[in-house]
């Protein structure tokens, strides 16, 4: 018999409440913070469940440069209808664009962004074009 089990995404960065306000706006959730104040999770309805942790040592992935480049990233998936306003309001809470070349061209169908503490981010229409 297997063990029920869940997972979350944990984010090291130096400050956890604003990153974690940063994701809860985005992504319409609330943040709950335990018994350690440098671990914040951020829990929404629809199944939404990410950390961030706090490391005083923190310092924000290089990527796209390939030295300490990136090992993950948070791919959030929105209707083809609104990936304009999805940017909107992922700029309007802190987020950078990043160009990346040819995935942010054309149909924008992937863009790619930095989150307030560096950590790379894409928004992505779902469900994928069918050609």
């Amino acid at each position: 018999m297997t063990v029920e089990k869940t997972s979350v995404l944990v984010l090291d960065c130096a400050e956890p409440m604003e990153l974690a306000e940063f994701y809860a706006g985005l992504l319409g959730a609330e943040t709950r913070i335990g018994t350690d104040p440098d671990f914040v999770e951020i829990v929404g309805n629809d199944g939404v469940r990410l950390a961030i942790r706090r490391d005083h040592g923190y310092a924000p992935p290089s990527w796209p440069r390939p030295e300490d480049s990136q090992q993950a990233h948070l791919r959030i998936l929105v209707a083809r209808e609104d990936i304009d306003e999805a940017e909107r309001e992922a700029i309007s809470l802190g987020a950078r664009p990043v160009d990346t070349g040819e995935s942010n061209s054309g149909p924008r169908d992937v863009r790619v962004y930095g989150d307030p503490a560096g950590h790379s981010f894409s928004l992505a229409v779902y469900p994928l074009r069918e050609d």
